[in-house]
C-alpha cells in the first residue's frame, strides 16, 4: 500500500498540549469505574491514573482532550508509533476476512514466517507464534528442555520474563503470590556495573560476574541445566546495559557448559535498542530468541526462533495455541517488519536514541539527584540517588518528578527511583527535545523540593 511516509509528523512548539489539569475530570471518572472491577494496576497508572482516549504517531490523547509528547510506547510496544496507517489496513482486512481458525496456515501467517525468518540472526529459523511475551518465554523453555533432556535455568537479578509460574520464577518480581519458584529455576548476580554485587570496577574486574555464574552453575546446579535465560537490557530494572564484552562471555561460557543460551528479546527486538536485534550489537546468536512488543507495534503477538539445528523439537512441546499466528495477528506483524525497512527504522531509532542520550548526560551533569545515565538505541533511562557517593536509591524523588512531567504532558515510566523512556522510533529530535525540557523541569523541581538547590 502507498501511504504518507510523514503521515506522524507534528508541530513541535504545538505539543504537549494540557486543557486542563490532568488528570482531568473524565479521567477520573473512568478510572474510578473501571477500578470497581479491575485491581492490580501497573506503577505508571497507579501514580497517574489518566484515561486515554486515542493514540496517533508520537501523541496520546486523553479523555479530557489533553494531548501529551509519547515517551513510552505503550510500554515499549508502538516502536512505529500509534496506528500506524500500513498496520492499521494490513489488521483489518483481515478483522472483515479471518480473524482466527486456530493454527492452521494461511497465506498470511506463511508470508509473516518467511519475512520474519529472513530477518532473524544466524539461522534461527524455527519459529512458534503466541499472544503474550510469559506465553513465549515458557514455550521457549520447554524447547531448551526438549533439546536438552535437562530441566535446570539460570536468570539474572533485576530480569524480567513474565507472570506465569516458569517466567516468573526466573525474575526478580517472584514473590509469596506466586509461590515457591518452579524447580530447577535460579537466579544470579548480574553485570550491572553502576550497582556491581561484588562491589568490582570494570573493566579490571576482567567481568568477574560471568566467571562467578560459571562456578554457581557448577556448584547449584545438578548437571541437568538446559539455559541461561537473559534480557541483553533489562527494562524493569531501568534500562540497564550491560558492560562490552558480557553478553560475549556468557555465549562462550555456554559453549563451554554445554547449555542453550536464551535471549529475551521481548522488549529490546524490532530496531528498539538502535539494532534490529539487540545481540547484533554483541556479535552473538543466541540458540533461542524470545520476541514480542514491537513485533507487531502494538498488536498482540509474540514469538520464539530456534536454531535450525533444533527446529524438529518444537513437535515434542505442544507448540500450538488458540490465538497464536492468527491472521489479524501475522497481518500486523508482517506491516511492521515492512515499516521497518521501508522507513529505515533501525537507522532512525539509532540517530535519535544517540540524541536523546547525549542530552541525558548533559543533565547528569547538572543535576545531583541523577546517579546514572543508561541506554541503548530507543530503550533509555535515568536514575535518581540522594547522593552520588553513596548511591542510595532516591525512590520518593522517582515518584514525584514522573508525575510532575505526566502532569506537564509527557507519558513515560516509572520504576521506583528509575525513570524509563522510550519513544516511539519515528520520533523527531525537536519533539523528543520538548519531552526532556519537560522533564528536567522537573527534576529541578523536586531537587528543589528536597533542598538539592
Amino acid at each position: 500500500m502507498s501511504y504518507d511516509k510523514n503521515w506522524a509528523k507534528v508541530d513541535a512548539s504545538t505539543l504537549p498540549d494540557i486543557k486542563v489539569p490532568t488528570p482531568g475530570p473524565r479521567s477520573k471518572e473512568l478510572h474510578a469505574r473501571a477500578e470497581k472491577y479491575m485491581k492490580g494496576y501497573s506503577s505508571q497508572v497507579k501514580l497517574f491514573p489518566v484515561a486515554f482516549e486515542s493514540g496517533r504517531g508520537v501523541t496520546l490523547t486523553d479523555a479530557d482532550g489533553n494531548t501529551y509528547i509519547d515517551f513510552s510506547s505503550g510500554i515499549y510496544v508502538t516502536n512505529l508509533g500509534h496506528c500506524h496507517p500500513k498496520v492499521v489496513e494490513y489488521i483489518q482486512k483481515y478483522t472483515s476476512q479471518l480473524m482466527n481458525c486456530h493454527d492452521y496456515t494461511t497465506e498470511i501467517k506463511t508470508l509473516f514466517l518467511e519475512k520474519l525468518a529472513s530477518v532473524t540472526p544466524g539461522n534461527l529459523n524455527g519459529i512458534q507464534m503466541y499472544c503474550a511475551g510469559t506465553e513465549a518465554v515458557e514455550a521457549g523453555m520447554r524447547a531448551a528442555r526438549a533439546c536438552t533432556n535437562k530441566h535446570e535455568f539460570f536468570s539474572f537479578y533485576g530480569d524480567f520474563h513474565g507472570k506465569t509460574l516458569s517466567a516468573v520464577s526466573l525474575t526478580e518480581t517472584a514473590n509469596y503470590t506466586s509461590g515457591p519458584r518452579a524447580t530447577g529455576t535460579h537466579l544470579a548476580p548480574n553485570g550491572h556495573c553502576y550497582r556491581c554485587p561484588f562491589e568490582k570496577t570494570y573493566p579490571g574486574c576482567n567481568i568477574f560476574c560471568v566467571n562467578a555464574l560459571k562456578k554457581q552453575i557448577e556448584m547449584e546446579g545438578t548437571g541437568n541445566v538446559a539455559g541461561v535465560v537473559l534480557e541483553p537490557v533489562q527494562g524493569w530494572k531501568g534500562s540497564v546495559v550491560y558492560p562490552d564484552g558480557y553478553i560475549q562471555k556468557i555465549r562462550k561460557m555456554c559453549d563451554m557448559l554445554g547449555i542453550l543460551m536464551v535471549v529475551d528479546e521481548v522488549l529490546t527486538c524490532c530496531a528498539r535498542t538502535g539494532r534490529m536485534w539487540c545481540v547484533d550489537h554483541y556479535d552473538v546468536t543466541p540458540d533461542i530468541m524470545i520476541l514480542g512488543k514491537g513485533l507487531a507495534n502494538g498488536f498482540p503477538c509474540t514469538a520464539f526462533a530456534i536454531k535450525e539445528e533444533y527446529v524438529e523439537v518444537l513437535e515434542k512441546i505442544s507448540a500450538s495455541t488458540s490465538y497464536g499466528g492468527n491472521p489479524m495477528a501475522s497481518a500486523a506483524g508482517l506491516a511492521s517488519l515492512e515499516v521497518i525497512e521501508e522507513e529505515n527504522i533501525v537507522e532512525r531509532a539509532a540517530k535519535l536514541g544517540d540524541f536523546i542520550i547525549r542530552r541525558l548526560n548533559k543533565m547528569k551533569d547538572s543535576h545531583k539527584i541523577i546517579g546514572e545515565v543508561r541506554g541503548k538505541g530507543c530503550l533509555l533511562g535515568i536514575e535518581l540517588v540522594k547522593d552520588k557517593e553513596t548511591k542510595e536509591p532516591f525512590i520518593d524523588a522517582g515518584n514525584k518528578v514522573y508525575q510532575k512531567a505526566f502532569a506537564r504532558g509527557v507519558a513515560w515510566i516509572p520504576s521506583k527511583q528509575n525513570l524509563r523512556m522510550s519513544p516511539p522510533l519515528i520520533m523527531e529530535e525537536d519533539l523528543a527535545a520538548k519531552a526532556l525540557d519537560i522533564i528536567e523541569e522537573s527534576i529541578a523541581e523536586v531537587e528543589k523540593e528536597y533542598g538539592y538547590q
